[in-house]
C-alpha cells in the first residue's frame, strides 16, 4: 500500500475514499479544530492542526511521515459559486499545497476543488509550479452523479505523477463513467422514508423541491428547514404540501456517500458546513482506484536521493558507507528489478539469480542488507 497523507483534509472525505481504495493514509493536516477533532474522531492515524501556509515548517513536519502521495483540497471559498468570488489570501493556499509537493518531491498527487477553480489565477500558479517540477498533470472535471454517488456535484481535480504524460488518467476515468446519473432511489434503495424533499435555493428563482428519482441537488454547507413563505417554482418535483421536509443532517452525510456510523462532532452548523465542504467519499474512490491503477501500470522508479538522506540522518555510519549501500541497492535493483516494497519473496528472487549466486559470500550479504535497509526506509512509521 502506498503511503498517502491528506493536507487540508476537512472531515475525512478524501482520506475515506483512499482508504476504501487500499491506500494507507499515515497522517493528516486540518487547520479548523472542529473538522480536525471530527477527522480524528474517525480515523486511528494522526491529525494536526497546523497553518500550512508556512510551507518550509509544514515540508518539515510532512517528510518526517514518508509520504509517496499528498493528497488535499485547499480551502475553496474564493473559488465557490456561493457568495463573492474573490480570490485572496486563502486562495494562495492552492499555491502553498503546489509547493509542498514539488519540494518534498513526491511521486504522485493529487488536488481537488470546486469547479470554477481550474479558471482561477491561483491554480494557474499553482499549474506552473507542478509543471516546472516535471509532473505530468491530468486535469478534469468530474461530476459525482456519474461515478457511484446519487448526487449532482462537479468537482475539478489535478492529479499528478512525476515524469508521467499530461493526460495520463483521462482514459481510465473516460472508460469508467456511468452512462447514466444515479439517483437517491438508485443508492439507497427503498430505505428513504420520503418521495421528494426540500433543499433550500440560493434565490427563488430556483427550484427547491426535489424527487429520489433524479440525483440529489449539491449538498451545500447549509441546511435549512422549509420557509413559512416559500411560493413555490414551475420546475418543483411536485407541489409544496405538509410532508415536504429538508433532509436531516445524517441523510445529507449518507448523500455524500459517508458510512451510516460516521461520528461527527461540532454543533450542528459546523457538522452541516463540514457535510457540504467534504469531497464525497465514493467520488473520491473512485479517482482513488484510477490512481491505483495508473500506480500498478507503471515502472516502479527507486528515488536514490531521500534514501540517502534517511541513512544519513538515522543511520550511525560513514558518508563513504552510505554511500556503499545505495551502491549497493542499485545494482541489487539491475540484478533483480525492485518493483514494489522489497520483502522476502523479492529477496528469494534475487537469491536465485545467476548473476547474485556467482558472487562472494560477503558481497551477497550486502547486497542483502542494503535491500532491508531500503525496506526500513519504505515503513517508516
Amino acid at each position: 500500500m502506498k503511503r498517502v497523507v491528506d493536507l487540508f483534509a476537512g472531515c475525512g472525505g478524501l482520506s475515506q475514499g483512499f482508504e476504501y481504495a487500499g491506500f494507507d493514509i499515515v497522517g493528516a493536516f486540518e487547520y479548523w479544530d472542529t473538522a480536525a477533532k471530527c477527522y480524528a474522531a474517525n480515523f486511528s492515524h494522526p491529525v494536526y492542526s497546523d497553518d500550512l501556509s508556512n510551507v518550509e515548517q509544514s515540508v518539515k513536519k510532512i517528510k518526517q511521515l514518508n509520504p509517496e502521495i499528498i493528497i488535499g483540497g485547499p480551502p475553496c471559498q474564493d473559488f465557490s459559486h456561493a457568495g463573492k468570488r474573490i480570490e485572496n489570501e486563502r486562495a494562495a493556499l492552492t499555491e502553498c499545497f503546489a509547493s509542498i509537493i514539488t519540494t518534498l518531491n513526491t511521486q504522485w498527487f493529487l488536488m481537488e476543488n470546486v469547479d470554477r477553480a481550474h479558471n482561477s489565477k491561483s491554480y494557474a500558479a499553482a499549474r506552473h509550479i507542478f509543471k516546472t517540477a516535471g509532473y505530468g498533470l491530468t486535469e478534469v472535471l468530474l461530476n459525482a452523479a456519474l461515478y457511484g454517488v446519487p448526487q449532482r456535484r462537479k468537482r475539478f481535480f489535478c492529479i499528478g505523477s512525476l515524469g508521467a504524460p499530461d493526460g495520463f488518467l483521462l482514459d481510465y476515468i473516460e472508460n469508467s463513467r456511468s452512462e447514466k446519473e444515479m439517483t437517491l432511489r438508485d443508492y439507497f434503495g427503498n430505505s428513504l422514508d420520503f418521495e421528494y424533499y426540500y433543499r433550500h435555493p440560493r434565490n427563488y428563482c430556483r427550484r427547491a423541491i426535489y424527487s429520489i428519482d433524479e440525483p440529489s441537488a449539491t449538498i451545500r454547507g447549509v441546511n435549512r428547514p422549509v420557509p413559512l413563505g416559500y411560493p413555490g417554482h414551475a420546475n418543483d418535483a411536485c407541489q409544496l404540501n405538509p410532508s415536504i421536509r429538508s433532509m436531516t443532517t445524517l441523510e445529507r452525510s449518507l448523500v455524500q456517500t459517508f458510512p451510516p456510523d460516521y461520528k461527527w462532532l461540532g454543533n450542528k452548523t459546523e457538522t452541516e458546513q463540514m457535510i457540504g465542504n467534504a469531497v464525497p467519499v465514493k467520488l473520491a474512490e473512485f479517482v482513488a482506484k484510477a490512481l491505483a491503477h495508473h500506480i500498478s501500470a507503471e515502472p516502479f522508479i527507486i528515488d536514490y536521493a531521500p534514501f540517502f538522506g534517511w541513512l544519513q540522518d538515522t543511520q550511525i555510519v560513514s558518508e563513504k558507507t552510505q554511500g556503499d549501500v545505495v551502491s549497493r541497492l542499485k545494482r541489487a535493483n539491475s540484478i533483480c528489478p525492485i518493483n514494489s516494497e522489497p520483502d522476502a519473496f523479492y529477496l528469494f528472487t534475487l537469491e536465485q539469480t545467476p548473476e547474485y549466486k556467482a558472487m562472494g559470500s560477503s558481497v551477497r550479504s550486502q547486497l542483502k542488507r542494503a535491500v532491508t535497509l531500503y525496506s526500513d526506509y519504505l515503513n517508516i512509521p
